[in-house]
């Protein structure tokens, strides 16, 4: 008998949290029933997301910048449909797939910089893992260098050029030989590349975990350090990359910088199908398969599956008809420039940064008194309290999804699809005015909320942040 997914999610509505209880994570959970994130999503289309009551909401997550193109993108779909419907083979691995060499020919020529050799993946952690492999190998050597701050992915190579602690704490000894540096600071990599041991920088043009952005020359001043070093630069675009910044990467911003590999990996899928791609100089790609008996030396079972060729080929397409690289630019400024207005009017707004789609917005202590007292009150209770005192509001009382930037406490990090509109943008900007409105008002019933929320986290024994990536 065929199995009825249809009838499946119509018999098991609602009952996410309590499965999730049983089977899967009970402390993420209940800590999203804490906060009021547990909300039972049951359609999505471009930005918004529509819950099992029927509401609608604004996503500015976007599956942690995996739906650049929106969700379920009717050409992604329809291309999907239409290979399965071939009956074309797929993972035969004793082969040189056919759509595997199409998609790497159209990475090719978005990306440039020489970059001519692809190497698939199926998440941008494994991609990170393949750059690290390849740089030592490619270089004969062992050092990484990586930025403060920084997000790589959380499996046990990548977790080592992990700038948060929280993230690396227990799960030790990590890799060895990672040497983390100061974002920005030229002087800092300088040095830590002057013992001529660094296989490779890997540096992410704008952070995912605060959408920290480089200063402007800072890539080129490291093309160039790294050059002098025999060091080999890596641009991490999983989540800045594929159109999110206004171009197809982040780094082609930087005119002068020229990465030896870029990683992608996320929205590449379309949402549909994992998918990344690791591309590198044919000189690095020549190292690691120096020979016919090592041809296979590094090699990923689901790299190089149909399915998720088809996914990144159609998402290419969607960026360019629809033109969502141009779009991400306009919106993103009209959000950025929005926050920033708002910034003298609200004491308690430090920063807003911005490229493209990817905004950061930074909070931190205010001057009056009276705000000081409740930042000090909510910052002893929960650091990340804060910060939920925005996104649970904007969730609950304006249907705009949001997150905490996971090591960056104070920050809120947006990276909504590339689709967004004037509407969308006003939208945003509409509920966060008011968020901000009634959280300068202390005491007053929001900050009443913001106490009783951490009351209860402290005593279920949860955490209050709804994001990790």
């Amino acid at each position: 008998m065929a199995i009825d997914i249809a009838q499946i999610l119509a018999a098991q509505s609602g009952r996410n949290y309590q499965l999730h209880a049983e089977h899967i994570n009970p402390r993420w959970a209940k800590a999203l029933g804490i906060i009021g994130f547990d909300k039972c999503y049951e359609r999505a289309e471009g930005a918004y997301l529509w819950d099992r009551e029927g509401n609608k909401y604004l996503d500015t997550l976007a599956g942690y910048s995996v739906f650049n193109i929106g969700r379920n993108h009717p050409v992604v779909r329809n291309a999907l449909t239409e290979f399965m419907a071939a009956d074309y083979p797929s993972l035969v691995q004793i082969e040189a797939p056919l759509l595997s060499g199409v998609l790497a020919e159209e990475l090719k020529r978005r990306v440039g910089y020489g970059l001519d050799r692809v190497y698939f993946t199926s998440t941008g952690a494994e991609g990170v893992e393949t750059a690290i492999k390849f740089a030592r190998k490619a270089t004969g050597r062992s050092e990484i260098v990586f930025a403060s701050n920084a997000f790589h992915g959380l499996t046990n190579g990548a977790l080592a050029l992990n700038g948060a602690e929280v993230f690396r704490q227990d799960f030790g000894p990590l890799l060895p030989q990672c040497r983390r540096v100061p974002f920005n600071d030229v002087d800092a990599l300088k040095e830590a590349l002057s013992q001529g041991d660094v296989a490779a920088f890997m540096i992410e043009p704008v952070q995912g975990k605060g959408a920290a952005v480089v200063t402007d020359g800072y890539l080129r001043e490291a093309t160039r350090l790294c050059r002098e070093a025999g060091t080999l630069l890596v641009s991490d675009e999983i989540q800045c990359g594929m159109g999110r910044t206004g171009h197809f990467l982040a780094i082609h911003e930087d005119e002068g910088a020229e990465p030896d590999i870029v990683i992608i990996s996320k929205s590449l899928s379309g949402g549909y199908v994992p998918v990344g791609a690791v591309l590198t100089r044919e000189w690095v790609y020549d190292k690691v398969f120096n020979s016919l008996d090592r041809a296979v030396v590094h090699s990923s079972t689901f790299g190089q599956g149909s399915l998720a060729m088809v996914a990144g080929l159609a998402t290419l397409s969607v960026l360019d008809d629809e033109k969502l690289m141009q779009n991400a630019k306009v919106q993103g400024d009209a959000l950025g420039q929005g926050l920033a207005a708002m910034k003298d009017e609200f004491e308690f707004i430090h920063d807003i940064r911005w490229r493209g789609l990817m905004v950061g917005i930074e909070f931190a202590k205010p001057k009056s008194l009276k705000l000081k007292t409740a930042w000090a009150t909510a910052n002893k209770l929960n650091k990340d309290l804060f910060c939920q005192a925005i996104t649970i509001p904007m969730l609950s009382d304006h249907n705009v999804l949001t997150q905490v930037a996971g090591n960056s406490m104070t920050t809120i990090k947006l990276t909504p699809p590339l689709t967004l509109t004037d509407a969308d943008v006003a939208w945003f900007l509409d509920g966060f005015r008011d968020v901000m409105q009634r959280l300068h008002r202390f005491p007053g019933p929001a900050w009443e909320a913001v106490y009783r929320i951490a009351r209860n986290a402290m005593q279920g024994g949860a955490t209050s942040r709804p994001a990790a990536e």
